[in-house]
């Protein structure tokens, strides 16, 4: 058995998640410990809401970032195996990074309260979008967001498994691209609820503004391996993993690669660590012969310790 875990980022959340962690250890002090990083009340959030609220990027990232960490701490508190390599999907690669020892929780927790803000304020509510787009593989996707552009930006975004490509970029342009989308042969088109459009050319102004945080934070050699999102490789030391930090804000999320290097790096077995089972479902179109566990709640959770100890 080869073990890896990955994190999920935005998209996962939902009000009152950690209640289906209730009676695992470390997860009040985790939040507890968010809480206390930021200087405000995420878990209340979580647990109150309101959805709109929590579902505004400049409080889900810390919010997301918060709950991966606090199921990990309750899997670490458990004796949970510990995995060889690491991934974080978008956000979730603050997690991952935090799991590898090269990020300390408080540092983690601050840097990306950093990161949401610069993307928050790089796009004036409702100049942007993103759009999910099922059953249209990347090139003749990248074709026609190319033909829908007119000047605008719009570009696949996160290329998360086969047949499920989310486009974002000006909301006219992400528009155009669905109605091109379907005209050649997708099987759905559907806007998400997100107020940033991460991943694409509109997210280099954020890169920049978000470089001073980056400087102002000290990164350690990662003790376990971890594949990014903007490479789909390592960065070993302080400044390599700055630069792809900074860059991952407008590149691509290459998911459907980075589980591809995992398989062909001997993983066989794979832990979606965080609420929610997202990850899960595009590892299994992915990689079907790996074998996939999620910690959705405590029941899951429980399942994936007994079977990995």
């Amino acid at each position: 058995m080869k073990l890896a875990f990955v994190f999920p980022g935005q998209g996962s959340q939902s009000v009152g998640m950690m209640a289906a962690y209730a009676g695992l250890p470390k997860i009040d002090d985790a939040m507890a410990a968010a809480d206390a990083a930021l200087g405000r009340s995420i878990a209340t959030m979580i647990a109150s809401g309101p959805d709109t609220d929590l579902n505004a990027t400049t409080n889900t990232q810390p919010a997301m970032l918060a709950a991966d960490l606090a199921i990990w701490q309750a899997w670490m508190a458990v004796d949970g195996r510990c995995p060889s390599l690491v991934a974080g999907h978008s956000l979730g690669e603050y997690a991952a990074l935090t799991v590898a020892g090269a990020l300390k929780f408080d540092d983690a927790m601050k840097l990306v309260q950093a990161r949401a803000n610069a993307m928050q304020n790089a796009v004036p509510a409702g100049v942007g979008a993103m759009a999910a787009i099922l059953g249209l593989d990347p090139a003749p996707l990248a074709e026609v967001c190319e033909k829908a552009s007119q000047g605008e930006v719009v570009s696949c975004c996160n290329l998360n498994a086969p047949g499920q490509i989310v486009i974002g970029g000006h909301k006219t342009a992400v528009e155009r691209a669905m109605t091109l989308a379907k005209e050649a042969g997708a099987k759905r088109a559907l806007m998400l609820p997100m107020s940033v459009p991460s991943h694409c050319e509109l997210m280099r102004p954020a890169a920049e503004n978000f470089a001073a945080a980056l400087n102002a934070t000290n990164f350690a050699p990662p003790q376990i391996g971890v594949l990014h999102n903007a490479t789909v490789d390592v960065a070993g030391d302080a400044a390599a993993i700055r630069l792809v930090l900074a860059e991952q804000l407008f590149k691509p999320v290459r998911w459907i690669e980075t589980i591809q290097k995992m398989h062909a790096h001997g993983v066989t077995h794979i832990v979606e660590c965080g609420p929610g089972k997202a990850l899960a479902g595009m590892i299994k179109r992915i990689a079907p012969e790996m074998k996939c566990y999620t910690l959705s709640d405590k029941a899951a959770f429980d399942v994936a310790l007994a079977e990995l100890s």
